[in-house]
């Protein structure tokens, strides 16, 4: 019996790993199924971007500068004053879809009248710099997962802040730019009154034409359902630049 006993195990353990590798490579299917699944289609050609915005204007790309008067272009990610401390694109320029971007020129013509403007730090930004990104830091409170890309990446967020019209000066916020400290977030009021009431301004103006705010960084600014309206954007700055 005990012979018998040892030849059963030893005929069961082929079948046991089989049947469990089996069940590991369906598993492992399914992952990537489930993976690619959730990735939104990327354009990242010309042609498919120019059949897109035939079809709906609205999806334009349009250049900030000189579509918005006096607005001020500090683009942080085309130089090493970042969190990445890389240079991430060159060649850049601000751009937004035009919806966004009829926004922002409201938003700024606003501003004006109380002697203040916006200075945009980030707009559009290709697809491939959010992986770069990713590979910096994997924390969704501070940057965008490439499995759903950002609202960047879908020319439908920016990132701002308040400057003096007449100086083109920079008014106080709670932090630097990029600063992922818990000063960078907007319920953080253990802050001097002057930089609460600027904080304050940026927030309510760009919520008064249609953007909604990141709870963890008072410079960024979305149109809301952008996942919905806009596709993810892949295409270079020189690709953006030749279609001008």
């Amino acid at each position: 019996m005990r012979i018998r006993h040892e030849n059963r195990v030893n005929f069961l353990f082929p079948i046991f790993f089989i049947a469990l590798a089996s069940s590991q490579c369906a598993c492992s299917q399914a992952f990537k199924t489930s993976r690619s699944a959730t990735l939104p289609p990327v354009i990242n050609n010309v042609a498919t971007y120019k059949n897109s915005t035939s079809i709906d204007s609205s999806k334009t790309l349009i250049l900030l500068q000189p579509f918005i008067p006096q607005l001020i272009i500090d683009l942080k990610y085309a130089s090493k004053n970042n969190f990445t401390k890389q240079i991430l694109y060159a060649d850049a320029a601000a751009y937004a879809r035009r919806t966004a971007a009829v926004a922002l020129k409201k938003i700024n013509e606003e501003l004006n009248k109380t002697g203040l403007g916006l200075k945009i730090y980030d707009a559009y930004r290709p697809y491939q710099v959010t992986k770069k990104m990713w590979k910096v830091v994997h924390d969704e409170r501070y940057t965008a997962n490439p499995a759903k890309g950002s609202g960047h990446n879908r020319g439908a967020a920016v990132d701002v802040t308040l400057v003096q019209l007449a100086t083109g000066e920079e008014l106080e916020m709670p932090t630097a730019f990029d600063d992922f400290s818990i000063k960078a977030r907007h319920d953080y009021n253990n802050l001097p009154k002057k930089i609460l009431h600027n904080r304050t301004v940026l927030k309510t103006t760009m919520e008064k034409f249609g953007f909604v705010s990141l709870s963890t960084e008072w410079w960024h600014y979305s149109l809301p359902g952008a996942a919905d309206r806009f596709e993810l954007l892949d295409l270079s700055f020189k690709q953006l630049q030749e279609l001008e």
